[in-house]
């Protein structure tokens, strides 16, 4: 597995999600300025609206930017523990702990891609290859850690 590749693969992944809010952030903004006019209080509902629609994208932009400063930290060196830059495959899947971006494809394979913040990765965190692990009323055995 190269984890390099996947690592770079999320990096992208999370490097589109910042540009799409930002780009939502920057068209909400313009629409706000659209609807100031003199008409009267009919148009400060319509306009607290789309500011409150604005500061919700920005919490979501400042999240995504929150992930982006977790991946610069990840090497992609070699892990013998679960720990944050593992990839780890299981009897029931293969996760790549970082940041939580969902599902990705690589080489065919699919890779989800799990914050070190999740239950999954709370009950496996600092487990080896073949130690066992229960997560709800799930057992698992790690079966490979790159």
């Amino acid at each position: 597995m190269n984890k390099e590749q996947i690592l770079n693969t999320i990096k992208i992944k999370v490097e589109e999600k910042v540009h799409a809010f930002e780009k939502l952030i920057a068209e909400t903004r313009a629409s706000n300025n659209d609807t100031k006019s003199s008409m009267g209080d009919k148009y400060e509902t319509g306009r607290e609206m789309l500011q409150q629609e604005i500061n919700n994208l920005q919490r979501q932009l400042n999240e995504t930017l929150s992930q982006q400063a977790v991946l610069q930290k990840i090497t992609s060196e070699p892990s013998l523990k679960v720990q944050n830059g593992a990839l780890v495959k299981t009897d029931k899947g293969l996760f790549y702990v970082s940041v939580s971006v969902g599902e990705i494809i690589f080489n065919d394979q699919k890779i989800m891609t799990v914050s070190v913040e999740s239950p999954l990765i709370k009950a496996m965190s600092g487990k080896t290859k073949d130690d066992q692990f229960m997560i709800n009323t799930m057992l698992q055995t790690i079966e490979e850690i790159w």
